[in-house]
């Protein structure tokens, strides 16, 4: 069993845009990055997207509105933004607090800074294939875990559980794509699905994007599939002392014997989606140059 180590392909991917941002003439490449309110994970989020930011060479703007913060006020923000030539892409941390509409708040988003990948436009792109679009971090980087650990998916079948747009849906297109690393068959699981395990136990290759805590247990996977695990759920344990551990959506203690190759939790996809952001930042700096 070969553990797929997201921590070194993000950080070879951070050093990557780095050498490639120090070639770059004139201004760097510049993200504003949106919070609203104080929620607590959002804060460190952001913190870490501003860290690895820098540490790449690419400018963040943080506008940090209160919670308070209307819908017009927060479109009108997005609106100053998209019409600012100095920057590149914007990302509005979710979740936005519960009186403000998160969807209409993306749509909002020129799509051509829309370096999250939630634009309907950019999901339009994965759809038909075309590579002008960003596609969302997470899949992003489920797809460069794949390729830098060597799998390709080519003939294989790739079962996805859970159908989110965040998620599921995005790396379903990708691993249909007809291109280098991709061609999978797709299989789509989620809470309508009949008998899953029997789905599971048939792909070579499992994603797992549920959102339910070790979900997927030994009898589930087929000997020598490789698993990338997308989850990251809480759950209680008194021997920490946090109160609680992190866990992905597959029982790794049982499932990892049984895999040719397993993303552990944490230090799996979560390093990924932060590193796929920088890129989709500096694409869309050198897409706006003529």
């Amino acid at each position: 069993m070969e553990l797929i180590d997201g921590n070194q392909i993000a950080a070879d991917i951070i050093a990557e845009l780095k050498t490639e941002v120090a070639t770059f003439a004139g201004r760097p490449p510049c993200i504003a990055l949106v919070r609203v309110g104080e929620d607590p994970a959002s804060v460190s989020y952001v913190k870490k997207k501003e860290k690895t930011a820098a540490e790449i060479g690419i400018l963040s703007r943080i506008i940090l509105p209160p919670a308070t913060t209307t819908q017009v006020e927060l479109e009108k923000l997005i609106d100053d933004l998209n019409a600012d030539p100095t920057v590149d892409g914007i990302l509005v941390q979710s979740p936005l607090p519960k009186h403000l509409d998160e969807a209409a708040a993306f749509r909002r988003l020129a799509a051509h800074k829309d370096v999250d990948g939630f634009h309907t436009l950019n999901i339009g792109k994965v759809a038909q294939e075309d590579d002008t679009g960003f596609v969302a971090c997470t899949p992003a980087g489920i797809m460069e875990l794949l390729r830098r650990s060597g799998t390709d998916l080519k003939g294989k079948h790739v079962v996805v559980l859970g159908r989110s747009l965040i998620v599921g849906k995005p790396v379903a297109l990708l691993a249909l794509q007809k291109k280098a690393g991709a061609n999978g068959t797709v299989t789509l699981c989620h809470s309508g699905t009949k008998d899953v395990a029997a789905l599971t136990r048939q792909a070579d290759v499992l994603i797992a994007a549920i959102g339910r805590a070790e979900f997927v247990t030994a009898d589930m996977v087929k000997p020598g599939a490789v698993i990338i695990d997308v989850g990251i759920n809480r759950v209680p344990d008194a021997t920490k002392k946090t109160g609680y551990r992190l866990t992905g959506d597959v029982h790794f203690p049982t499932v990892s014997p049984l895999a040719s190759k397993i993303t552990p939790v944490p230090g799996g996809v979560g390093p990924m989606t932060v590193a796929m952001l920088m890129k989709n930042t500096v694409k869309a700096y050198k897409q706006a140059r003529p």
